[in-house]
């Protein structure tokens, strides 16, 4: 059993707490890997929108090396190699509700910064402590950036 919390701005947690409900935590249960078969929803589709797509797809496959399959015409549909979903308050001004953020995440981020520089990649940012982990940003075409960070949280 793993303890998260459901809202705020505290560090990630994943003790045990007796008082989950007044703490704003709750309890849930781990995730069986030798079972994912068994699991109702077996995966997530993450969309990036973006006025330079093809470049986008490229930067993608060549700059961050993720393998994927071409449906056709150079749509790349890229494989994630792990993901996790997590749900963040809002008051709904600032973002909105229901605004989607996608992020990517490593074990060592100063060494992934590193390699990634060294693709030609550029970081808008520097690393910086944001209590659930190291966060950093960097561009990618279509104008915007994409946050790239090393969890402290364990699954």
């Amino acid at each position: 059993m793993h303890t998260l919390p459901v809202a705020g701005d505290g560090p990630m947690s994943t003790a045990g707490s007796k008082d989950a409900v007044s703490t704003g935590m709750i309890e849930v249960e781990p995730i069986d890997v030798d079972h994912r078969e068994n699991l109702m929803i077996r995966g997530m589709h993450a969309m990036f929108y973006s006025s330079e797509d093809r470049a986008l797809r490229e930067f993608i496959r060549d700059k961050l090396q993720l393998p994927g399959s071409d449906t056709g015409d150079g749509w790349l549909i890229f494989d994630a190699p792990e993901a996790d979903l997590g749900i963040h308050p809002t008051d709904g001004t600032a973002p909105p509700s229901g605004t989607a953020d996608i992020s990517f995440y490593c074990d060592h981020i100063e060494e992934t910064v590193a390699q990634l520089k060294g693709r030609g990649v550029e970081f808008v940012g520097d690393i910086e402590d944001h209590g659930y982990g190291l966060v950093t940003h960097f561009a990618v075409p279509g104008g915007f950036t994409v946050a790239l960070y090393e969890p402290r949280y364990t699954k």
